[in-house]
């Protein structure tokens, strides 16, 4: 496949703790860009990494002038990196994708093919196999996918779809509309996804290194995504309350026909103590649940930056070359000040 070179596509890329990673990457990425006759950006964004990460990247860029780095001022979490990554490309289009190479790099050459021809605005990689996951991240992940799904209304996220993808100039321009702190990307670009279609590829091992997510990171990026699109775990509580409630009123009925008429004699400890644990538990569940929409509620109040940037390296950087402020802080400083 052949593309004039009339338009500039972005690659972004969040990084933490990647230092064997950027030189096979970037390898791999121009083998695979070859045949696509456009100007490259490829944005590198350092997410608060603790290794040299930001010294490789800042050597590759001393000899290949297409590459930029956002150096984040901590670890902010991918979402938070993504989002301050797509702040700053300015392509026609932009790829995201991590830098183990878990995503190939050729497949962006169908993710192009199908924005130029068919006019799609995000085209998004679909796994075909994950026998190299655990079967309980298979488990977990399909579950997510299908629960997601059947709760939420208007946002719907495709199955075995990660952050791979191609997005438009307008839905670039779209995601830099939405304001909130609790990000959930998956949902987000899914949200604003406007004419959208899915690419199966076959995701291999890591290159190199080690995932930086573990159960518990998955875990509470489930729970932000389902809080961040749908209030149903509020509304549930209701008819579990009238179902209980029903439950308890008929019970009551039993006990008091059987006292009055039949001289049934109803042991009470076991009994009692059974519903009251009962009861318990599901007013605390329920307790939580209403805790977790109040804190993040709480952080949305609060309008802190979603990220804060230590400097902006490459032709994103200053006249200099060597930093930019980060208008989120500017703006942060400017409504306290006020």
């Amino acid at each position: 496949m052949t593309c004039n070179n009339n338009f500039t596509l972005s690659i972004l890329i969040p990084v933490y703790n990647e230092e064997a990673s950027i030189k096979p990457f970037m390898h791999a990425l121009y083998t695979a860009l070859k045949p696509i006759k456009a100007n490259l950006d490829v944005v590198f964004v350092n997410d608060g990494s603790g290794d040299n990460t930001k010294l490789i990247i800042e050597s590759v860029m001393a000899s290949d002038s297409q590459v930029s780095l956002v150096n984040l001022a901590r670890n902010f979490g991918k979402e938070a990196a993504m989002t301050a990554g797509l702040a700053y490309v300015e392509g026609d289009a932009c790829v995201i994708m991590d830098v183990d190479l878990q995503d190939p790099p050729e497949v962006i050459l169908e993710f192009v093919e199908l924005w130029k021809t068919k006019q799609w605005d995000t085209i998004y990689g679909v796994r075909v196999d994950r026998s190299k996951d655990s079967w309980f991240k298979r488990l977990t992940a399909g579950g997510f996918y299908r629960f997601f799904n059947w709760i939420t209304s208007d946002t719907k996220i495709p199955e075995n779809a990660g952050d791979f993808r191609l997005i438009d100039r307008v839905v670039i321009d779209a995601l830099r509309q939405l304001p909130e702190r609790n990000r959930f990307m998956k949902g987000l670009m899914a949200w604003s996804a406007f004419r959208s279609t899915g690419v199966q590829f076959h995701r291999p091992e890591r290159h190199s290194g080690e995932t930086k997510f573990n159960y518990w990171k998955l875990w509470n990026f489930a729970v932000d995504g389902i809080f961040s699109f749908t209030a149903w775990p509020l509304r549930i509580w209701g008819f579990v309350g009238c179902a209980i409630s029903c439950l308890a009123f008929i019970f009551m009925l039993k006990i008091v026909i059987g006292a009055t008429f039949f001289d049934v004699k109803t042991p009470g400890y076991a009994s009692t103590i059974s519903v009251v644990l009962f009861l318990g538990g599901i007013q605390l569940i329920s307790l939580g649940i209403i805790g977790g929409y109040i804190s993040r509620m709480y952080r949305e109040l609060k309008q802190r930056p979603i990220y804060l940037v230590e400097g902006v390296y490459g032709r994103y950087g200053d006249e200099n070359g060597t930093k930019d402020v980060d208008l989120e802080l500017t703006n942060y400083l400017a409504k306290k000040a006020s």
